[in-house]
């Protein structure tokens, strides 16, 4: 069924009055292509489409509903060129984008929402982050909502405002929904003035050169690198080069890949292993992101970069914490051009002497340095010369209690007709309220006691020496009461020299459905 029929059936226009300018479209492909069902006005606004705007993800979605539903056909050539296209003049300011990142990094986070009635018409079935990924006139989160109710039946019970066998109300006189929606189109609507900044400030990305990488992968600890980007077949295409090298262990990793750069500053690349997501700074000297891949997304790197010059950088240290009162304690110091350096070139502040340099190349150092009685407890900054490592290494009178990360997680079941999605644990040390980096903790797995008989901890999956959780197969078990699932929920529990840490671990059954899988990276 076409949208056209759809708007039909359900009463509502397909032409509905605007109230605020739309956007042009002007591509002559866009046009083409979806011109057919988004009829243009006098001005160039296409229907729908020119009251719109989000991130190449949402424009990627877009397309494949249209050609899965509305008989949209398009060559994978032609649908790149429209995301493209689309997210640069339909597209979301970097401002705009930064809060929603973690959507398409594919992280894992506690949302903030604003109300009741937007948790329970919006957070119920997807994160709010999807949302507050587009812009939209009043009117589109509107028709939004029209399309739920179309396409998800299920939807309305959570528009109206109720919670399953509970039946929660929510609080006011007006429909979960319509709160939520005027919540979006008032903080989400069409237009805004960074979005009007960014257009005019927009500019092709020029990030061809060395750039130096620092990053973190949980279970594995830091990373030091570099990657060499080399210029596309257009100007916001590109190829790298990456080698990583994981301090903990010195194994070091090589990846080739290709990306794009969409809107000026969303960096999409992908390599034969994994999918890059970075936010390029609006003066494109830095980026960050996360670089991941596994069946779920689970398994990732966080990564920072910098472009390389010819003055010295410093991209981290080996270690994340120093004793107060230790002596003769050796530090390497990683970064770029650290040629002909003496003990006076580098600090780690107060009450933190750098005794003598033992070893030093171009890309790092390895420093000797002893630590105040009375040093004061806190992150502490690392410079080279002028070259600054912000936060770099803590100092710590004593590690008075440990946390384990994440600190509530999700696992699936897997191996047979779906892929496992597996969970890596950390414990975290801590100085009161100062955070000291991972130790090596054993880890153990306890019973989560939430029904009589609770046997979840022999069937839900395994933990190994190093915090990761390895789930079982997907499927009755005849092992199980019931022959019930391996699914379940236990504790996941870390002891480090006397002290003891909890992280509370749902193993649930496969995503049996998965909506969609952007694949916006070239």
């Amino acid at each position: 069924m076409t949208w056209f029929k759809l708007t039909l059936l359900l009463g509502v226009p397909l032409l509905a009055q605007k109230t605020e300018p739309g956007i042009p479209v002007t591509d002559p492909l866009v046009i083409a292509k979806c011109g057919a069902c988004h009829r243009r006005d006098d001005q160039g606004n296409l229907t729908r489409i020119s009251w719109e705007r989000t991130t190449p993800e949402g424009w990627e979605e877009v397309i494949k509903r249209m050609v899965r539903l509305n008989g949209l056909t398009l060559k994978p050539d032609e649908a790149r060129a429209i995301v493209k296209s689309l997210s640069t003049t339909h597209g979301l300011a970097p401002e705009e984008a930064r809060p929603v990142m973690y959507i398409p990094e594919r992280r894992a986070i506690d949302e903030s929402l604003p109300n009741d009635a937007v948790r329970q018409a919006c957070a119920s079935c997807h994160p709010i982050g999807r949302a507050r990924s587009w812009r939209r006139s009043k009117e589109e989160w509107d028709l939004l909502v029209t399309m739920h109710r179309g396409y998800f039946t299920v939807a309305e019970q959570s528009f109206r405002g109720s919670a399953g066998r509970e039946g929660r109300q929510i609080e006011g006189s007006k429909p979960a929904v319509d709160q939520a929606v005027e919540y979006l189109a008032k903080d989400f609507g069409l237009s805004s003035p960074e979005w009007a900044a960014w257009r005019a400030r927009m500019r092709a990305p020029k990030l061809a050169g060395r750039w130096l990488i620092e990053g973190y992968q949980s279970g594995r600890g830091k990373i030091v690198g570099e990657m060499q980007i080399e210029p596309g077949a257009s100007e916001d295409e590109f190829s790298a080069n990456v080698k990583l090298t994981y301090v903990k262990d010195g194994s070091t990793v090589t990846r080739s890949g290709k990306s794009v750069v969409y809107t000026g500053y969303s960096w999409r690349g992908r390599t034969p292993d994994w999918r890059e997501v970075m936010w390029v700074s609006p003066d494109q000297s830095q980026m960050d992101g996360r670089w991941f891949w596994g069946a779920y997304d689970e398994f990732g790197i966080d990564v920072k970069m910098r472009r390389a010059s010819d003055a010295p950088s410093v991209t981290g240290v080996d270690v994340s914490m120093l004793k107060a009162g230790s002596a003769a304690q050796r530090v390497r110091i990683f970064g770029d051009n650290f040629s002909n350096l003496n003990a006076a070139d580098i600090d780690f502040g107060s009450g933190v002497t750098v005794k003598r340099i033992v070893g030093q190349d171009a890309q790092q150092a390895t420093v000797e340095l002893d630590v105040d009685p009375n040093a004061i407890a806190g992150k502490r900054d690392v410079s080279v010369r002028r070259a600054v490592a912000p936060n770099a290494i803590a100092v710590y009178k004593e590690i008075d209690h440990i946390k384990v990360s994440p600190g509530t997680a999700l696992a699936r079941l897997g191996g047979i007709g779906y892929p496992k999605g597996f969970q890596q644990f950390e414990a975290i040390a801590y100085d009161h309220d100062v955070e000291l980096g991972p130790v090596d903790a054993e880890w153990s797995v306890e019973e989560f006691y939430s029904v009589y008989g609770d046997d979840d901890k022999e069937f839900v999956g395994t933990l190994n020496s190093a915090g990761l959780f390895t789930p079982n197969v997907e499927g009755p078990n005849p092992k199980r009461r019931f022959s019930r699932n391996n699914y379940g929920d236990v504790w996941i529990v870390a002891k480090y020299k006397g002290m003891t840490a909890k992280s509370y671990l749902v193993v649930a059954v496969p995503l049996y459905v998965r909506w969609d899988q952007p694949e916006v990276a070239q």
